[in-house]
């Protein structure tokens, strides 16, 4: 799944741009716990008292409609997450860290990159495998691609998981850090505009004006000698 191009002067003029991309990770946070919540509610089901499952078809099956549901998400923080966790991280200070309304959400982020980054190498090795398809005999793909995302959404199925509780973290924090540059901003529009009153040429022109010098008595005329 790819996303929009960034517009570079959307992005050089404002530094919160990231936050566009928090409503995609918020439903994608949800996505993952939904897949998670529903198996969750029916996997004993197909399972003895011992936790063994009696049913092996139906409990195979309902974790690959799980698996592939939650990596639909996982993709989505891949091409949204990176970005917002960068912005975070510069728009967090130390303090946020230790105490502050989202102090346990950046330290729970302190894991995320791990997560990204492994889900991110298992999407680079899956477009590998389709390019290799692809180049194979002709209608192999339509013979393997069913199995290969199996496999694909098997092994992403840890890093959803892990993105369930981190995901969230990672919106509540972007969210709050961007309300508080928001409320922050005026103040520094407000100190800039003063600034720029300040040394602008009409306040230079509006000082009071040096007094003029009076001009020096004319000489007295000298007499004629009697």
């Amino acid at each position: 799944m790819s996303t929009s191009p960034k517009s570079p002067l959307t992005t050089a003029t404002d530094p919160l741009a990231w936050r566009r991309h928090l409503p995609a990770l918020a439903s994608a946070a949800a996505g993952i716990r939904r897949a998670s919540d529903a198996w969750d509610a029916i996997s004993d089901s197909f399972c003895d008292p011992d936790g063994w499952p009696i049913d092996e078809k139906g409990y195979a099956d309902g974790k690959v409609k799980r698996d592939a549901e939650a990596w639909k998400h996982t993709e989505v923080f891949l091409d949204h997450g990176p970005e917002v966790l960068v912005g975070v991280r510069a728009a967090a200070d130390g303090t946020d860290y230790v105490e502050g309304p989202v102090s346990d959400d950046l330290r729970r982020l302190r894991g995320i990159d791990t997560t990204l980054e492994r889900a991110g190498q298992i999407r680079h090795e899956w477009d590998h495998i389709l390019a290799l398809m692809d180049a194979s005999q002709p209608g192999s793909r339509e013979l393997y691609q069913e199995s290969a995302e199996e496999q694909r959404n098997s092994e992403g199925w840890h890093y959803a998981d892990e993105l369930s509780y981190q995901g969230p973290a990672l919106v509540r924090a972007a969210e709050y850090l961007a309300d508080r540059t928001d409320l922050e901003r005026p103040a520094h529009t407000d100190r800039a505009r003063v600034a720029l009153a300040r040394s602008a040429p009409s306040a230079r022109a509006s000082l009071p004006a040096s007094p003029p010098v009076a001009p020096a008595p004319n000489p007295q005329a000298p007499g004629r000698a009697r």
